[in-house]
């Protein structure tokens, strides 16, 4: 586990109730991140973890309570916030050059090649170097893997220096070798920069060598602590309001409703109750905030135990 180089607060939610769709995703929630921390955000589907990421973005307004991200208020366009949205599987059709793609989140030109001037050409060039992707950026994304257009990806969210990353399911459709490569690649930029990141996951086992901590949501709560903390039999029988087991087999962990395994239950649809309630606002993620602008449907939940 890292250090914490400081104890400056990343991000504070404070008594915090939010709603979507009428229906309730967080209830009086508090929890305190601290600066340099790597979180895993973890939680049924529908519990409310891209929801949350969009409030701290100020894309939806909080019922009632306060969020302060790196001791200020929320607002749109935060440039100490970098956001990589679900929705990306677009990009494996397009013929952009990575080095161009990476520009666009740049200055906000989506689909026209991005006028450079000399500062965004270094920032370019700054943010390929810190995730390795200077072979990649000559290529078109149509030819890169998934684990590589993640890598380009998460470049975009490096542009301007942002204090803390929100990466919402990063390791969606990716197999398991790739998911390695990617979780590896955040922590070790993470360290590097010394910036806070909080990771959304569909399940904890390819985080669990790089996490500090783990953000659990469901039934309206949210848990934060260590995976010993949180990932545990009365905990998340609390947050997914039904008995839950916790069994660990050689190094890795297995969250249990009954006799079936919750990552493979919980996410046998495709899209969730908590994607459909955001679907119709999707657009908003390619808006201001964020170092990512990619479009498409979502691709596949991939489930690697």
């Amino acid at each position: 586990m890292a250090t914490m180089i400081t104890t400056q607060a990343a991000l504070e939610v404070d008594r915090v109730t939010l709603e979507l769709g009428g229906r309730e995703i967080l209830n009086d929630a508090s929890f305190t991140v601290r600066n340099g921390e790597f979180i895993g955000v973890l939680g049924p589907n529908g519990a409310g973890k891209t929801t949350l990421m969009r409030a701290l973005l100020g894309l939806v307004p909080l019922k009632s309570g306060t969020i302060r991200v790196n001791g200020e208020a929320v607002v749109r366009g935060n440039a100490s916030i970098g956001y990589m949205p679900q929705i990306r599987s677009g990009l494996a059709g397009r013929r952009v050059l990575g080095r161009d793609f990476v520009a666009m989140a740049a200055d906000g030109h989506r689909w026209g090649l991005p006028h450079r001037n000399a500062r965004i050409r270094a920032d370019v060039e700054r943010v390929l170097e810190l995730v390795g992707a200077h072979q990649l950026a000559a290529r078109p994304l149509s030819e890169l893997s998934g684990g590589e257009r993640q890598r380009l990806l998460l470049a975009q969210c490096l542009l301007g220096n942002p204090r803390l990353l929100l990466l919402d399911e990063p390791l969606i459709s990716l197999d398991p070798r790739h998911q390695t490569g990617v979780v590896e690649l955040v922590r070790r930029v993470q360290r590097e920069l010394n910036i806070t990141v909080l990771f959304s996951a569909h399940e904890l086992n390819p985080l669990l060598n790089s996490l500090d901590r783990v953000l659990y949501l469901g039934s309206g709560r949210a848990a934060l602590g260590t995976v010993d903390e949180v990932i545990s039999k009365p905990v998340l029988s609390r947050l997914y309001g039904s008995p839950i087991d916790v069994m660990r087999v050689n190094g890795r962990i297995f969250v249990m409703s009954g006799d079936v395994e919750i990552d493979k239950l919980d996410h046998a649809h495709e899209e969730g109750d908590e994607h459909e309630h955001d679907h119709g606002h999707e657009h908003e993620h390619d808006h201001g905030h964020g170092h990512s602008h990619s479009h498409g449907k979502k691709g596949k939940h991939t489930h690697n135990v």
